[in-house]
């Protein structure tokens, strides 16, 4: 049985010393050469990371990974959970100091991670049902979705009017001093009823 460390921090100006320490506090004993340390944002999924890919290369069936936190692993908690799974695919267990030393692909390590992935996913819902509803509340308040008009109202009308003098889209966007595509969007918006 080999043991690894896994540990991550986001910025350049942080250390993975402190995570290391930490396993080695808890009392493992990891050889230097088991040590993978990473400095990438939280935000990459785990198998997109270079130092993880490789080491889930060196990883054999038996092996054990040790990281302090869940968030080490992935970017969220689907996927830590898909990462979790793919290691006890391979036969390797994963601990998390942060949740006791918990084996996380044991069978009491799997109900951790269902839970967790249970609480993530209600508070996404909750996140998603809030802005679906300050969304709705300020369309009923009359107030403008999306990003301001490229162009003001004057400047709309102006180029509505000389679109139907027949002057070129290229010409209005210069004069304008603004893209083509504002300018068909301008004239799109102006049959369908809307502000472009």
């Amino acid at each position: 049985m080999r043991t690894f460390i896994y540990a991550r921090v986001s910025t350049a100006d942080q250390t993975t010393e402190n995570q290391v320490k930490e396993v080695q506090a808890a009392g493992f004993t990891v050889d230097k050469k088991r040590i993978v340390t990473e400095t990438i944002s939280g935000s990459v999924a785990a198998s997109e990371r270079p130092a993880f890919a490789k080491l889930l290369d060196r990883l054999e069936d038996g092996d054990v990974l040790i990281v302090t936190k869940l968030d080490r692993l992935g970017r969220n908690a689907m996927d830590v959970r898909a990462t979790v799974e793919k290691l006890a695919a391979m036969g390797v267990r994963v601990h998390c100091l942060a949740l006791g030393g918990a084996d996380l692909t044991s069978s009491a390590g799997k109900m951790t991670m269902q839970v967790l992935c249970a609480v993530a996913e209600f508070e996404r819902d909750l996140i998603i049902e809030r802005t679906h509803a300050g969304i709705a509340r300020a369309k009923a308040e009359g107030k403008r979705m999306g990003r301001p008009p490229t162009l003001s109202a004057k400047d709309r009308a102006t180029a509505l009017k000389r679109l139907d003098e027949g002057v070129s889209v290229s010409q209005i966007a210069r004069d304008l001093n603004t893209s083509r595509a504002t300018v068909i969007r301008t004239r799109q918006h102006a049959t369908d009823g809307k502000v472009a």
